[in-house]
């Protein structure tokens, strides 16, 4: 799968504009960066964005806290990618079931 549906996903949740091509490193570099800026400016706002992409709370306590020395940041864009990613396999996924059925079936 090419980075552009992953970046679509996130500049749709999070309201950002990345452009189509980008690699992911970059993404998660651009990404870390606004999410440091949220943390320093809009704590708020960074809370309910995670909410909205759907991030395991606990998932992100546990390694904020197995990882403290690392940029928390860099740590959330990542489970955010990882996130976004799952959300599109799995669209993706129960996208093709679709095509199994008849006219009749699908009523």
């Amino acid at each position: 799968m090419e980075n552009s549906e992953l970046v679509k996903e996130i500049n749709k949740d999070m309201a950002m504009v990345l452009p189509g091509a980008i690699s992911l490193d970059e993404l998660q570099a651009q990404l870390a960066t606004y999410i440091n800026q949220l943390i320093q400016t809009d704590f708020q706002k960074l809370i309910m964005l995670l909410y909205r992409i759907d991030v395991s709370e606990p998932k992100l306590k546990t390694i904020l806290h197995q990882q403290p020395q690392e940029d928390a940041g860099k740590i959330i864009a990542t489970l955010i990618i990882e996130r976004q990613l799952q959300k599109i396999k799995t669209r993706q996924q129960f996208g093709r079931r679709d095509d199994h059925f008849t006219e009749e079936e699908k009523w």
